[in-house]
């Protein structure tokens, strides 16, 4: 089987986050083999990735064969070396998780098999969920036990903040489940401390990129200083050479590669194994969609997905068909052959 054509486009999103997710979210793959087979890929890094699909990947991977995992992973490092003049991490990363993401789909297709049986025989079939989000009362009454808070450092008032969410948390969810911070690079290490020291009576399973993926070293010492809770981060890192200097500097108990930024499955397969010699554990970011679904289901990351099921009543853009959902706060992989969605032609 091989690549005949390889396309990308950037969807018609209505309800993206006006940040620079309003240019820079996620693209659509499009593969197409001589046998017939299309596989369907889901990437970051938005129209400039769209460009470099189209502009560059598409050139040089026509005629390339995709019969194996073997080959899937041949592909990566030829894209990965044919783009470091303007790669290795960022953008052209995003686009390449695209493209490697629907070779994973092709193939699956090709032999009949869900993408985690092509990673694996050994199968988890279902895996707990935790919400992000600040809707604790809604996710509650979907059956989660399991939730990450969105929380910004804005001063001193912060600590009260994140105290009165994190009691609610505890009890809307009960005194078993699990109660995290995602504070998106907004506090430094005296906030980090000060919040940690206050939350001690709640008991908080992590703390996510408490500080920026270039302060890795200070993360570390931090992550000495807080312990039981966890340090977790990785969702801006991307591939395992960036992933590698995570492990060497031990800056990160939990790591959290997006499978559709950091290089896709083929990436998140070499992380999982650095992690394990690390002795940390994986929970890909936004790991209930998909994508990080299947390498979750099929490798030794923790049976723990991140979802984003928003607020009671929001609006979202529903781009892919066949996508599982959770029910009662678990999430199961499905059985169709490749990722087993489709994308929703009405917003390509």
């Amino acid at each position: 089987m091989k690549i005949t054509s390889i396309s990308a486009v950037y969807p018609k999103y209505k309800h993206t986050v006006p940040s620079w997710r309003t240019h820079l979210w996620q693209i659509v793959v499009r593969v197409e083999t001589d046998t017939g087979q299309i596989g369907w890929g889901y990437g970051g890094g938005g129209k400039a990735a769209v460009e470099i699909v189209n502009g560059h990947f598409a050139e040089i991977l026509v005629g390339k064969s995709v019969n194996s995992v073997s080959d899937i992973s041949n592909i990566w490092d030829f894209l990965y070396t044919e783009s470091i003049p303007y790669g290795r991490k960022g953008v052209a990363i995003m686009a390449l998780s695209g493209v490697d993401l629907a070779l994973f789909d092709t193939l699956g297709k090709a032999e009949n098999k869900p993408v985690a049986k092509l990673i694996s025989d050994s199968v988890r079939r279902q895996t707990r969920c935790y919400a992000t989000g600040s809707d604790t009362d809604y996710y509650a009454e979907l059956g989660y036990t399991a939730q990450k808070m969105p929380h910004r450092w804005t001063g001193d008032e912060s600590i009260e903040q994140a105290v009165t969410v994190a009691e609610k948390t505890r009890e809307a969810l009960g005194p078993n489940a699990e109660v995290m911070f995602d504070v998106y690079m907004s506090w430094d290490t005296e906030a980090t401390l000060k919040i940690h020291d206050a939350l001690k009576h709640v008991g908080i399973h992590w703390y996510e990129d408490v500080l920026t993926p270039d302060d890795l070293r200070e993360i570390g010492n931090l992550r000495r200083k807080i312990r039981p809770v966890n340090m977790a981060g990785g969702e801006h890192e991307f591939t395992a050479h960036g992933f590698a200097e995570i492990a060497r500097v031990q800056a990160y108990d939990i790591w959290q590669p997006d499978i559709t930024w950091c290089g896709g499955i083929t990436a998140g397969l070499r992380i999982v194994e650095m992690a394990k010699a690390a002795k940390a554990e994986v929970v890909p970011h936004r790991g209930g969609e998909p994508w990080g679904l299947h390498l979750i289901a099929a490798t030794d990351c923790a049976n723990f997905a991140e979802l984003l099921p928003g607020v009671r009543g929001d609006g979202t853009d529903y781009l892919w068909k066949g996508a599982p959902s959770a029910d009662n706060g678990y999430i199961s992989i499905r059985d169709t052959p490749g990722f087993g969605v489709e994308p929703n032609e009405e917003i390509l």
